[in-house]
């Protein structure tokens, strides 16, 4: 990758994981880089969301099963 494309998919990087922030996902700029990837290989981004939506109701389910109460 030449430098000025690396510096442009930086940038589109840090202003996608800003907007996550201010929307607060949760979401790390890894994991970022990797939705963004894959809708760029032509996955459903809405499937991706429905996919993120259901591990995390799955870890919440998970943590507050194994929390003491």
């Amino acid at each position: 990758m030449d430098p000025e494309a690396a510096r442009t998919a930086r940038e589109s990087l840090d202003l996608v994981f800003h907007m996550s922030n201010i929307l607060e996902t949760g979401l790390d700029r890894h994991t970022l880089s990797i939705l963004i990837s894959l809708c760029e290989i032509g996955l459903n981004p809405e499937s991706l969301a429905a996919v993120l939506k259901e591990l995390h109701k799955e870890s919440q389910a998970s943590c507050s099963s194994t929390s003491p109460a």
